[in-house]
């Protein structure tokens, strides 16, 4: 019996020189065994050499070997997973540009659930990729189809693919009809081998060609290629069907046609489901119900014929079905290809085949149910006989009716269940002598395979198959067809067996009875039954009549020789009860059918962590790991968990003793090699050996080859072989819930702690603790408990705080050689939470010191280390606590003498310090107040409270409280929320609140808690009949533009003004309303309310104090601050706050850094009277994104020291640093330039960093282009010598003798921030129309013969101001290489002074241009140079994406062009990225590249650090470019929590969004397509939204403007579609656009040109038509 991998990897070891086996899959083991069996049993080949047989891990680059082997004319096949395709698709497109035989053999798979049939969505991927594809229904087609692809590929000289279902074919076992070498020699002779090697010797690439391998070049090459054309295809597959029908007598077609000649329904099928439709609609054709059915069975799939299909389809059709294995994932309302090819088809036989009517069926993978047999088909035919029109789409489900109605709540088509009547003739193999059995009761898919052959071998049969299923929870089985000579061998499971094989009968369940045939045999030989069976099952076995034999000869029983018959008692038809076996299988769709519960992400990390390893002893098949197996409860838990542990050990101790005994006994010949390796095991695990994990893995594999090798000869091994899963080292783990967990009596926790076992406990907390009232609840802490028993390895951890520390923890744990316990936090506040959420109540429960980050490590105090380690600033007040008396504080104080006593003392002492300071300065005010040194106040108290997030509303207090207190008033000024006691109200007599809107109407952060106050008091509970009060609002009355959304503008305002009335207030002025769409903004509408509010307190009359002081705009401010110095020396050394002054805020940023604090701890540290989490953001500036690894590992280094941990890209190629406290700011800046990089003018109001290419097309042009970006960035750079005195200490002259002198900038440096890039055609990575300024190099002959130069661009606006846009730069000229610094200079010094410098607003280049004209602008820069510039060049851009995967450049040198998800440089758990750069640094002799869309190039990478480095790249998983071109192309700002302007998620949350995109995107068979998505989370443009095909500008939370139409080249902006939407209005508004554009694109039509053609959105032209809709 073979399978269909072990069939196919026989051909291709027969017919190939060799056979490349990408390995880390099921088939790839199954296929080495295949392979090195016949390697050392058959020899030669056809192609009369021995076959090399190589296997290589399946990654991006695993199809470079065949490169070689290929090029010099050998016949190369490989074997591999349908899941490794879409990361090879370059090398794909490569292998097809040759006339090459190549042969690839997949097995396509679901991914999720192995055991359904195959998931085709990844061969759709690869279908244009030039490769012929091949589908195989069965193992026997496995065989000779693998066959018959070689030789096709022979005689048309060109690639194919021959794929079949993963679980259905792939590992099904079958008799077949194997075909012998003679007969493959007569279809490959060695003449068509020589004529083919005589060939390719003839067409060999130039040297030229095989330069470049970029996907890019690749598939422009294959496209242009003089390739096998399909008619060569098919007349080669003709040809070789022919001879193959002539040797074999086994007929094949491109498409099979069965059933009846003038049916009027044809189902369309490809893959193992063929056989089902087959056999079904011949079966049904018998019938006197039904009888014009017919089966089209696809076996060539590329090429495709439309006139073929035709052909085979009978001229009396009128429906077509086509028939595709799809998951649930994939019922989104999109068609599949193959559907889509047969719709084209039809449309392409004109009037005749109109009146065709054609549908999509999904069936059968994961939950939708794990079979698609004859009874689903019964179903099918029904329902398209009884309909008068079929839906568009349908899917079948084997599941129940609550099933059903749960996806009808997800699917738009019609849902199809099997009922009874469909059971009826189910059976094909009742009448043609076949027998079925079903193995069940088994532990393990290999126990039941074993019980499946010694049926198979012990009953006659002319045929037989096998399918092992593996377990999906806790038990497996085996279904086994003992088939006549003419039966078919369907994929599908058995229904109406003829005998169940039970290996333990508990573990029998009511389904496995419901597949057996009344009066069918039950064979046990357990005796048990009484005792075991549980009462649904008894019943069902009365109710059917079973003949329950018992016998320890499973073959002999089934055959009626041996056993003893069990008469079933009459009272098992009245029993009842449930099995507590899980169902197997996972037609259970309902329990996961409602939104997904939260996955968690430390099993995730367990199983990455330890992989084979991995041992979790309880159940985690839950909804989630913190809840009940409903389904097996005892299972679940924990305690049955332990047990299951602790007698594991004692099953390996045990064992342990035996191989010992067993090498010391001299009667026992064990062979030398695996004594060697069995003595070395014995050693290995000893509790004191040091051997490692891979090592041990490495030994153990070797032990079970030589166990295998010589077992059947040497009878003493064969109990060891049969133990062989003892021989690993588990890491064993239980995983526990907090609930369960507190209640340390009686949930087993105690006994682990104290047992001394080498058991690993994770125990998950799920509650938030973020607020003082859910503190105060917190429930014992395990972790205290734990760390008295000195002996316990105990540690805290938070994912969502430090990756790093949780991966050290349980390796830790794993390591230590006693009991563990590893508290892990993982907030969820209520249903439905998201990663953001956790992340926010994480870093909130860490800040406060609510969940401590630590870890007590035992062994430590063996090397005289203190056990305790804290990973996080505060720690708990019992915590704190326990280390006192320990005295372990104090050692960690020595040991760490940066770690202050206030960050380790707990929060609470730390809030009540602060809060006693706070009440001494209000008492001292109080007391100044009452002195009259405020002023000299005679006038009556106005107290006035603002709400303020951007600081607008601020401002316009601190202005009222200023002129009031000109007026001499008595004013106390201070935001809402600091108002303390509402009751305090009663005895305020005059009262102004000026409040800002946030959000969709609500209040701001430093108001929520006023509000909440005052709007839960009633009439009578407070006394305001003597307060008057004044409120004026700020708002937007556009910025929510539906008519039901006007509420929210200036809602907070009305709200304050109408409570504080129905609570007995008076007014002192009518409601103010400042409208941001006013001429004047806010200001128009408070210049009316405040003469309004001074006439109301008698204080009208100011004599001047209403007189404006002169504006303090920031000109004025850069003039005064000495060419940036202010006062920032002074103010970096005021240890009293974690911030600086505004002003030297602002001045901050011309040294490259920013002020900033976490604004998902504001609201907690507030209410603890805490200020701000203060840190700041450093911008390095890199010109080019070039840094060498020195300077990587420096600021590496750095990031670990001083920051988050991370290091971050930035969309203009430079990196940033988070979260540097303003202690560390100038360590941190020195550190940079100690890296001989810098961040002077990385921010500011200065040319910024230059953006180049990092990897053009024609590599030698990189060295040119980027000494110019560095040419001109000194040119450019401030000259101030402040940057070097603040900083790196370098001392001013004495006495100020010489002054500082700024030749290009002046004194007030330039109006706005000045942008400049350089693009390389034909790529736009840099976005060369979004700056101010860009170079287009003009290349000639392969030579640079200069730049055409484009001025104006920019990307900032702001919401509803239509006077502010963003603009593509116009093309002024054509300069020079030599003169292009000089055109920077003038057109940055023109701007400088023409620059707007009296509205920010309207200060950048791109409104001076518009303002004065285009023309204008030339001529001035022109005037300046001296000289005009030349006529622009021609140039074309094809893209404005990077460049992915490895691509040649100059002097042998290699690029891998790598991904990380928004530059986010940090150790992820599927991606430690962060720690593979830095070992990579650590030897790496060329440089890193920071890319314009975040991403990084590992460059000049030599020839012979190639496969070192590809090596290097896999070990971290970051190859791995297996992504859609939806997420490739995808680019968001940082946003939220860190950036100030922010006003909603973008960076944390632009990849869920896209993964929730992708389900559409996957469907509609665009996966592979690129289409530029930006997201940011304000107007200001960061990460170039308004040049994405779709955008996402951030409005308010989780709330976005939506923008689609941008140019795919970067050339065109976008335009606004939709304002305001939320997830499920972005994912209802871009699912129709999608998939209308993945029917009705033209060919090579980008996405943001279809919306524009089909009128979603109007084209932009300029930047002035931005707005116009």
């Amino acid at each position: 019996m073979q399978s269909g991998t072990s069939a196919a990897a026989t051909v291709a070891y027969n017919v190939s020189h060799q056979v490349l086996v990408l390995t880390n899959t099921p088939e790839s083991s199954t296929a080495l065994q295949t392979l090195k069996s016949l390697s050392e049993r058959s020899g030669k080949s056809i192609t009369k050499s021995v076959t090399a047989v190589k296997a290589v891990p399946a990654n991006a680059d695993s199809l470079f070997q065949v490169s070689g082997p290929l090029a010099q004319g050998q016949l190369v096949s490989a074997i591999t997973q349908s899941k490794s395709l879409v990361q090879s698709i370059p090398q794909l497109y490569s292998i097809a540009r040759q006339p090459h035989a190549f042969v690839l053999h997949v097995s396509a798979e679901s991914r999720s659930f192995p055991d359904t049939y195959g998931d085709f969505s990844d061969i759709m991927a690869v279908r244009q990729t030039g490769f012929s594809l091949l589908s195989s229904s069965n193992v026997q087609e496995a065989q000779d189809l693998s066959i018959i692809a070689q030789a096709a590929a022979v005689k048309s000289r060109s690639p194919f693919l021959h794929f079949h279902d993963a679980t259905r074919i792939s590992q099904e076992l079958n008799s077949i009809s194997a075909v012998d070498t003679k007969t493959l020699n007569h279809l490959i002779t060695q003449k068509d081998i020589a004529d083919y090697q005589e060939s390719i010797s003839g067409a060999r690439m130039s040297e030229e060609d095989q330069t470049d391998s970029s996907a890019e070049q690749v598939y422009l090459r294959y496209k242009s290629k003089p390739a096998a054309t399909s008619q060569d295809i098919f007349a080669a597959l003709s040809q070789t069907f022919t001879q193959f029908a002539e040797v074999t007598g086994r007929q094949y077609r491109a498409l099979t046609y069965a059933g009846s000649p003038d049916a009027t329904t044809v189902f369309v099928t490809m893959g193992a489901g063929a056989q089902v439709v087959a056999s079904a609609v011949e079966a049904i054709n018998k019938t006197d119900e039904f009888k014009a059915l017919g089966a089209l069975h696809v076996t060539v799939y590329r090429p495709w014929s439309d006139a073929e299909i035709l052909a085979a389809l009978p001229v009396s059709v009128t429906k077509v079905v086509v028939l595709e294995p799809t998951d649930e994932a994939g019922l989104t309302g999109s068609f599949n290809p193959l559907f889509l090819d047969i719709v084209g088809a039809i449309q392409a036989g004109g009037i005749a085949r109109q009146h065709v009517d054609v549908a999509s069926g999904r069936y059968g993978v994961g939950r939708l149910g794990v079979d698609f047999g004859l009874s689903e088909m019964n179903r099918i035919v029904r329902y398209v006989h009884g309909a008068q029109k079929i839906d568009r789409q349908f899917v079948i489900l084997n599941a129940g009716a609550d099933t059903a109605e749960v996806l009808r709540d997800r699917f738009a088509g019609q849902v199809l269940t099997v009922e009874e009547e469909d059971l009826a003739s189910q059976d094909l193999y009742a009448e043609n002598g076949t027998k079925q059995v079903i193995v069940v009761g088994e532990q393990s898919a290999q126990d039941a395979e074993k019980v499946a052959h010694k049926v198979v071998n012990g009953v006659k049969a002319s045929k037989a198959q096998i399918y092992a299923i593996k377990p999906e929870a806790s038990v497996a089985e085996a279904h086994v067809r003992l088939l006549s000579e003419d039966a078919v061998a369907l994929p599908s499971f058995i229904i109406g067996a003829d005998a169940l094989v039970v290996g333990n009968p508990a573990l029998l369940r009511h389904t496995d009875v419901q597949r057996l045939k009344s009066g069918g045999k039950v064979i046990t030989a357990s005796k048990s039954l009484e005792q075991s069976l549980s009462g649904d099952v008894k019943a069902l076995l009365f109710k059917k009549a079973a003949q329950v034999i018992l016998s320890e000869d499973a073959v002999k029983a089934f055959n009626g020789q041996h056993g003893e018959k069990f008469d079933i008692p009459a009272s098992w038809s009245s029993a009842s009860g449930t099995s507590s076996v899980a169902t197997n299988g996972h037609s259970d769709f309902v329990k996961a059918a409602p939104a997904p519960v939260v996955e968690s992400p430390y099993l995730r990390l367990l199983v990455q962590t330890f992989d084979k390893r991995l041992n979790i002893a309880n159940g985690v098949n839950a909804e989630s790991i913190w809840a009940p197996d409903t389904t097996s409860k005892d299972a679940a838990s924990p305690e049955f968990g332990y047990g299951k542990l602790l007698a594991q050990a004692q099953r390996r101790q045990h064992f342990i003793k035996q191989v010992k005994r067993l090498l010391n006994d001299d009667k026992v010949s064990i062979p030398a090699d695996l004594h060697k390796a069995l003595s070395q095991w014995v050693v290995s695990v000893q509790p004191d050996a040091s051997l490692s994990a891979q090592k041990q893995e490495a030994l153990v594999s070797e032990i079970l080859d030589l166990l295998a090798k010589y077992e059947p000869s040497h009878k003493e091994l064969s109990d060891i072989y049969a133990q062989g899963d003892l021989l690993p080292s588990k890491s064993n783990w239980l995983i526990g819930s907090d609930t369960w967990a507190y209640d340390l009596g009686s949930s087993g926790v105690h006994h682990v702690i104290t047992s001394g076992e080498n058991v690993n406990m994770l125990i998950i907390d799920t509650a938030t603790y973020s607020t003082p009232v859910q503190r105060e609840q917190r429930k014992k802490d395990i972790g205290l408990y734990a760390m008295n028993y000195s002996s316990v390895y105990v540690a805290s951890v938070a994912i969502y705080s430090s990756y790093t520390g949780v991966l050290h923890a349980m390796m830790e744990a794993d390591a230590y050689n006693g009991p563990s316990i590893i508290l892990a936090y993982l907030p969820q506040a209520g249903e439905g939470a998201n990663p953001i959420e956790a992340l926010k109540e994480t870093k909130a429960a860490v800040d406060a010191g609510t969940w401590p980050l630590y870890r007590w490590n035992p062994t430590l105090e063996l090397e005289n280390k203190d056990p305790f380690i804290l990973d996080s600033e505060r720690i708990k007040r019992d915590l704190e606590e326990f280390l006192a008396k320990e005295n372990h504080l104090s050692q960690l104080a020595a040991q760490q003498p940066d770690l202050s006593t206030v960050l380790v003392s707990s929060l609470e002492s730390e809030a009540l310090k602060r809060h006693e300071e706070l009440k001494k300065n209000a008492r001292d005010s109080y007391a100044k107040l009452l002195a009259g040194l405020s002023g000299n106040a005679t006038g009556p108290p106005l107290t006035v409270l603002f709400g303020s997030d951007n600081g607008n509303a601020e401002g316009l207090a601190k202005k009222v409280a200023a002129k009031a207190k000109g007026r001499g008033l008595k004013v106390t000024l201070m935001a809402m929320d600091d108002f303390g006691d509402i009751q305090e109200l009663a005895n305020v007599s005059n009262l102004a609140i000026i409040c800002c809107t946030a959000g969709q109407g609500e209040f701001p952060s430093n108001g929520r808690e006023f509000w909440k106050a005052l709007s839960s008091l009633n009439n009578g509970e407070i006394q305001l009949a003597e307060t008057k009060f004044a409120i004026f609002g700020l708002g937007d009355s556009h910025y929510w533009p539906r008519p039901e959304d006007a509420g929210y503008y200036n809602k907070p305002g009305k709200q304050l003004d109408a409570k504080l009335e129905s609570l007995g207030a008076s007014r002192l002025t009518d409601l103010g309303l400042g409208d941001d769409q006013d001429a004047d903004g806010f200001e128009t509408g408070f210049n009316v309310w405040q003469p309004e509010l001074w006439k109301a307190l008698g204080v009208a009359d100011a004599g001047g104090v209403d007189d404006e002081p002169p504006k303090f705009n920031d000109d004025l401010h850069k003039l005064n601050s000495n060419f940036l110095r202010g006062t920032i020396v002074e103010d970096l050394a005021d240890e009293s706050t974690g911030a600086v002054n505004e002003g030297n805020g602002k001045l901050l940023k011309f040294h490259g850094t920013y002020g900033q604090d976490d604004r998902d701890l504001r609201e907690e540290r507030r209410k603890m009277g805490l200020e701000k989490a203060y840190s700041f953001m450093i911008r390095v500036r890199v010109p080019g994104g070039v840094a060498t690894p020195q300077q990587w590992l420096g600021l590496d280094e750095l990031a670990d020291k001083y920051t988050n941990g991370h290091l971050k890209l930035t969309t203009r190629q430079a990196f940033q640093f988070h979260g540097v406290l303003k202690k560390n700011l100038k360590t941190t800046i020195r550190g940079i330039n100690q890296t001989l990089l810098s961040t002077l003018a990385a921010c500011g109001d200065v040319n910024r960093n230059i953006m180049v290419n990092p990897n053009p097309h024609l590599s030698k042009i990189h060295a040119e282009v980027q000494a110019f970006a560095e040419k001109m960035m000194n040119h450019l750079a401030p000259k101030t010598s402040a940057y070097h005195e603040i900083w790196l200490d370098q001392k001013p002259v004495a006495g100020n003798a010489v002054q500082d002198f700024e030749p290009l900038y002046g004194p007030t440096y330039l109006p706005r921030k000045f942008k400049i890039v350089v693009a390389v055609p034909p790529n736009n990575d840099v976005d060369v129309f979004a700056h101010d300024l860009g170079y287009i190099a003009i290349v000639e002959n392969e030579k640079l013969v200069g730049y055409n130069v484009t001025v104006g661009g920019g990307m900032g606006m702001t919401h509803n101001n239509k006077k502010t846009y963003p603009r593509p730069a116009d093309v002024l000229g054509f300069c020079t290489p030599e003169q292009a610094v000089d055109v920077a200079e003038k057109v940055m010094t023109t701007q400088r002074d023409f620059g707007d410098r009296t509205n920010r607003k309207h200060a950048r280049l791109k409104y001076t241009i518009d303002d004065r004209g285009l023309d204008w602008f030339k001529s001035e820069v022109e005037s300046r140079l001296g000289y005009k510039l030349e006529e622009p060049r021609p140039y074309e851009f094809t893209d404005n994406a990077d460049r992915y995967g490895w691509t040649k450049g100059v002097d042998d040198k290699w690029h891998f062009g790598m991904y990380i998800e928004n530059g986010k440089v940090k150790d992820w758990p599927d991606m430690p990225c962060k720690t593979g750069l830095r070992e990579l640094a650590k030897w790496h002799k060329g440089d890193f590249r920071l890319t314009p869309n975040q991403h990084l190039i590992i460059a000049n990478v030599p020839e012979e650090d190639l496969e070192k480095t590809k090596e290097h790249l896999a070990k971290y998983n970051m190859d791995n470019l297996n992504f859609t071109g939806l997420r490739l192309n995808a680019m968001a700002c940082v946003a939220l929590p860190t950036c100030g302007l922010a006003m909603a998620e973008s960076e944390r949350y632009l990849p869920i969004l896209v993964s929730k995109l992708e389900n559409i995107i996957e469907q509609t068979g665009l996966r592979d397509d690129a289409i530029t998505i930006r997201m940011t989370g304000c107007p200001n443009g960061c990460a170039r939204p308004y040049l994405g095909e779709i955008a996402f500008v951030g409005k308010a939370p989780n709330t976005y403007n939506v923008y689609l139409g941008g140019g795919h080249r970067g050339e065109r902006l976008n335009k606004l579609y939709k304002e305001s939407l939320q997830e499920e209005d972005i994912l209802k508004e871009l699912e129709p656009i999608i998939k209308r554009y993945a029917l009705e694109r033209h060919e090579g039509e980008f996405f943001g040109d279809f919306v524009i053609r089909a009128g979603y959105v109007k084209k932009t032209i300029t930047g002035k038509d931005f707005h116009d809709l």
